[in-house]
């Protein structure tokens, strides 16, 4: 989803050199699919994964068994589980790592829009200027700078909301510290008319954001009605509620959370929040419930581990519900 800037490019904001977590597409990809359910419904890097409980939960959503080994390949290998021991078959589980990873990001997805941005009017700037040999460390830039929140200004201007450089200063200094003639500068500033045709709000598209919100609104009505009058079974709740926590999450990474001044009227985030939140919540006992039927068979256990997270309307920190208490 590429609708909150007119530049386009962005990479997951959330990824570490110790855990790579995979980036969003169109359509889910077995790996990304996973790393998803991983993170949704197991809370502890205790738990014994067999390989077999994996391809029994990627079958859900018509992953075949060849695709469901590569993809618990590629996460080994981007450092979000390990194998433990040498079972046949296979005995996989969640890096400590790769748990700390997953709790953040469930709390930056269920917290995202529940509360107006305090706004002191100041903005980051980040200029530079690279020789026209330097492409390829150009094209770097700009998509670190889009995973930093950043959108372009002007050709090599890039402005984001908020006051914390340092992020970006470390980014910047990363990516052209070997670059020779590289000049760049990061700025705090605050524009004299920021909404107006020349002012920072001009550099994001908001109305293709709030036409992605209000698609996303329309979407999930029918699900949403279904699931408040009980009308989901089990293995409905599963997918249905992946899907609809694989498209919020989209938005939480490219919405750039511009205080209400700056944004059209009305703005239809936060009825695509309640939207996403009566699903989110409502199906989590049925999906957490569906996942342990089809992995017991080949994981014994699968009850005392598998659990899944849910916000409240006003969360502050939201915690897994069922399964065992996580390791602190």
């Amino acid at each position: 989803m590429r609708v909150a800037v007119r530049q386009s490019g962005e990479v997951n904001p959330h990824q570490t050199a110790d855990v790579r977590v995979p980036r969003s597409q169109a359509g889910s990809s077995p790996q990304h699919l996973l790393t998803t359910l991983l993170g949704e419904y197991l809370d502890s890097s205790e738990a014994d994964l067999p390989s077999t409980a994996v391809i029994a939960m990627l079958g859900e959503f018509g992953v075949s068994e060849s695709s469901a080994r590569a993809a618990l390949s590629r996460l080994v290998k981007r450092g979000l589980i390990a194998t433990r021991g040498n079972r046949r078959p296979p005995v996989y589980h969640l890096t400590p790592q790769a748990i700390a990873k997953h709790r953040s990001r469930m709390q930056h997805f269920l917290n995202f829009g529940s509360h107006p941005v305090p706004w002191t009017g100041e903005w980051l700037l980040a200029s530079f200027s690279l020789p026209s040999s330097a492409q390829a460390s150009r094209h770097a830039l700009r998509r670190s700078l889009s995973a930093l929140g950043f959108v372009g200004l002007y050709d090599s201007v890039w402005i984001r909301p908020g006051s914390d450089a340092a992020p970006v200063k470390e980014a910047l200094r990363g990516l052209l510290h070997h670059v020779e003639g590289a000049r760049w500068s990061v700025l705090h500033a605050r524009f004299d008319e920021e909404s107006g045709p020349h002012g920072p709000a001009a550099a994001y598209d908001l109305t293709a954001l709030a036409s992605a919100y209000a698609d996303f609104v329309q979407q999930y009505a029918q699900l949403r009605a279904a699931a408040r009058n009980g009308e989901v079974d089990g293995a409905r709740a599963l997918v249905a509620r992946t899907s609809a926590m694989d498209s919020w999450r989209k938005f939480a990474d490219v919405d750039p959370d511009l205080p209400a001044h700056l944004l059209p009227k009305p703005w239809p985030r936060p009825e695509a929040r309640e939207t996403f939140l009566d699903i989110h919540t409502t199906l989590g006992s049925l999906a957490q419930a569906r996942l342990v039927e089809v992995t017991t068979p080949h994981w014994p256990e699968a009850s005392s581990w598998i659990t899944h997270f849910r916000a409240s309307r006003n969360p502050s920190r939201p915690e897994p519900i069922g399964g065992r208490p996580p390791v602190r």
